[in-house]
């Protein structure tokens, strides 16, 4: 692309962003009072204006009744090295910050996601480096972004990352002896470049004063079973002091990332007990110590805390997609028959299995971003936008790096890490990361609380 050509369409993408900022004085994020964004803050969240992609706004609006929604704050994913620049005519990395400046926006979302041997256990989101390509990562990768988001042009913007989705989790659930082990998995933990890139990212980027790094860390129905609750926290600490990162490289952690679980499970407690069964005995369940995301993200910061990371740090929860609205929305507990009629009939999170994750049928957009919602939360957050799909349905060739995975075909029966249930997946959808119009239409249909 000739520079003029590159100019012309910058230019283009401001004026979108100054029309964007002109329509979300109100947005939900957007607070009185807010702080100077030279100075080092608790929650970078509290006060902020935040960016509002003119790329996804864009796409949200031309939808049927998408305009409801085109003014909130999404993340930018930077999921490939040709993301920084920009891929074909989208913006780049410097494009999306002078369109937050434009915007007069106080932060700015970005998701770094592109670790050697990315995702070991979904083939739908694996990227272009190999397993053994952490040069390729830390220095064609992170050194480009790291420079840029240190250059005083951008020194008023906060700059919150999502750090490496699901990346060292899988380290924990999916290695060694367990059920769910894969090969690539256990080839992760044994080559250490989930640790040392996470402790890279979280080195390089936490050297701009203005950056506030918040690590990937599951969700509830993936962590919060005895056996992956301590041992996640732990390879979470052995990351962020990996490779010169130390914790005060960390502003906090994100759960539910892309995910679907209920933020709250109002009809139901851990504690509920039925016909002499606790809910944990329920199959839904299945001896969790969490029911929703809300009560999970709170016990593990303290967790977090507990293993060594700063009693300040905070928690994100990702509520783009697990608002499960609508009309199969649940108004009270299941019959106390049993247990499971009890915990089914009452819960608010309709998937056929808390293991399905890909395009889930009968989701719903959830709470609308907003800070310090709850104690210990630092905001809610759209990480995921809405109407960009978790994976093609079907095998589809592409230079992305993305392969084919089951899990986002509707007629999948499943494996150990759903119980061999079917996956719940929307049919015909496109590569993860591209538009799904299907998805976001259904999104809006069951949005909750409603739109």
């Amino acid at each position: 692309m000739s520079r003029r050509a590159r100019t012309s369409r910058r230019s283009l993408f401001l004026a979108m962003s100054t029309l964007v900022a002109a329509g979300t004085a109100t947005a939900a994020v957007t607070l009185t009072g807010t702080a100077q964004a030279a100075e080092r803050v608790d929650n970078p969240y509290e006060g902020a204006q935040v960016y509002v992609n003119p790329e996804w706004s864009a796409k949200a609006a031309a939808e049927p009744g998408g305009d409801a929604i085109a003014d909130q704050p999404t993340a930018v994913w930077l999921d490939r090295t040709a993301a920084i620049e920009g891929v074909g005519d989208g913006m780049g990395l410097r494009d999306h910050l002078d369109a937050a400046l434009e915007q007069g926006a106080d932060v700015v979302q970005l998701v770094i996601y592109n670790l050697p041997g990315r995702d070991c256990a979904a083939l739908a989101s694996n990227g272009e480096l190999g397993p053994t390509d952490i040069d390729a990562y830390e220095h064609d990768y992170i050194d480009p972004i790291a420079a840029i988001l240190a250059d005083a042009k951008y020194a008023s913007l906060r700059i919150v990352n999502t750090v490496e989705i699901d990346s060292l989790p899988n380290l924990v659930t999916n290695t060694g002896s367990r059920a769910t082990a894969t090969p690539e998995c256990d080839t992760m933990k044994a080559n250490g470049n989930y640790v040392k890139g996470v402790g890279y990212a979280l080195n390089k980027l936490g050297d701009s004063p203005n950056v506030y790094n918040y690590v990937d860390a599951g969700h509830h129905g993936w962590i919060g079973w005895d056996d992956n609750f301590a041992a996640t926290a732990e390879v979470l600490h052995e990351a962020a002091t990996a490779e010169g990162a130390t914790v005060d490289d960390v502003a906090g952690f994100i759960t539910n990332t892309a995910n679907y679980s209920a933020l709250k499970e109002e009809n139901f407690t851990i504690d509920d007990t039925v016909a002499g069964k606790s809910v944990r005995e329920s199959k839904w369940v299945d001896w969790n110590r969490y029911t929703d995301e809300l009560s999970f993200a709170q016990a593990f910061r303290e967790e977090l805390v507990s293993v060594g990371f700063d009693s300040g740090v905070g928690m994100l929860i990702d509520t783009s997609r697990n608002g499960w609205g609508g009309s199969d929305r649940p108004t009270g507990p299941g019959a106390s028959t049993d247990v499971d009629t009890y915990v089914d009939g009452g819960r608010v999170d309709r998937r056929i299995h808390i293991g399905n994750w890909c395009n889930q049928a009968g989701a719903g957009l959830g709470e609308r971003p907003q800070a310090s919602p709850e104690a210990g939360i630092d905001a809610y957050v759209w990480v995921k936008p809405p109407g960009e799909s978790d994976g093609a349905s079907e095998a589809i060739d592409n230079d992305e790096g993305k392969g084919f995975d089951r899990m986002c075909d509707p007629t999948y029966t499943g494996n150990a890490r759903n119980g061999n249930n079917l996956s719940g997946a929307l049919p015909d959808a496109p590569l993860s990361g591209h538009w799904f119009s299907a998805q976001f239409q259904e999104l809006l249909k069951n949005a909750y609380p409603a739109l």
